[in-house]
């Protein structure tokens, strides 16, 4: 009961602080953001036992550059470079091949790719058609929010069959399934209340929050346990690390930018 109100408690000022940055200005959203990163660098190179600075240089200096010129040829370039990465991760995931980066190079290169180019598209996801749109980031974190909890509820309480055993054992495919479908309904709700999308790319984007994100916590959890770590950090009192908080959201987070800026 303890650790239930100690969770409960940091996540809520967790989202209190997120949604506040979010809505005070492009500014206290990409501090805030740009402050998580590198926290996430931090536990990610803990992780991987890279003792590299060179991320954190790489990380201040692409986002600077993304900001300054986020329709660049450039962008496009390494949001290929990203979804490339993030799909190898996948194939290493299902194909239960370890995820390697035997020297210092490779660490660097990992880290580059994953989180460093997730974190700044997730910097860019509000900044569409030229204008800041708070709401757009918020209905994104709505849709990963209600995904996360009602696949925690669902398969808590109705889940039977293990999704991936090998990986996360308290992950089911009931629970997956919940959160696909409250996902869905949610994102039913959001296109009634921020029309700047169809309901059909709201569901579109609900599709690729649930799955893409789901598969983003289980490629974290494989870099956990090839670690031997059962949290990537203890900055959120029964949460772990902010990479533990932010795995989903990152993964799907050049993903759904894929889709808003290049596809609708």
């Amino acid at each position: 009961m303890r650790n239930l109100l100690r969770r409960s408690f940091s996540g809520i000022i967790y989202v209190l602080i997120f949604v506040a940055a979010i809505l005070f200005s492009k500014e206290s959203y990409i501090t805030l953001i740009s402050i998580f990163g590198v926290l996430c660098i931090w536990e990610f190179s803990k992780m991987i036992q890279n003792k590299n600075i060179v991320p954190y240089f790489f990380f201040g200096i692409t986002l600077f550059l993304m900001l300054k010129r986020p329709f660049s040829y450039a962008i496009t370039g390494i949001l290929i470079i990203n979804l490339l990465s993030s799909v190898y991760l996948i194939y290493q995931l299902f194909a239960k091949k370890e995820i390697t980066f035997s020297n210092e190079r490779s660490k660097l290169g990992l880290t580059i790719r994953y989180p460093i180019f997730s974190i700044c598209f997730l910097v860019l996801l509000p900044f569409y058609n030229e204008n800041y749109s708070p709401y757009l980031m918020i209905s994104i974190l709505v849709l990963i929010w209600v995904n996360d909890s009602f696949a925690f509820l669902v398969g808590k309480n109705v889940g039977r069959r293990k999704l991936f055993v090998s990986v996360s054992p308290k992950k089911t495919q009931e629970g997956f399934l919940g959160g696909l479908i409250f996902s869905i309904i949610t994102a039913y709700v959001i296109s009634r209340i921020n029309t700047e999308f169809t309901f059909l790319n709201w569901l579109i984007i609900a599709v690729i929050v649930s799955i893409i994100g789901t598969i983003g916590d289980l490629v974290e959890s494989k870099l956990k346990r090839q670690a031997n770590i059962k949290d990537s950090g203890n900055i959120m009192p029964g949460h772990g690390g902010i990479l533990d908080r932010l795995d989903s959201l990152l993964f799907a987070a050049p993903f759904v930018y894929l889709y808003i800026n290049y596809i609708i």
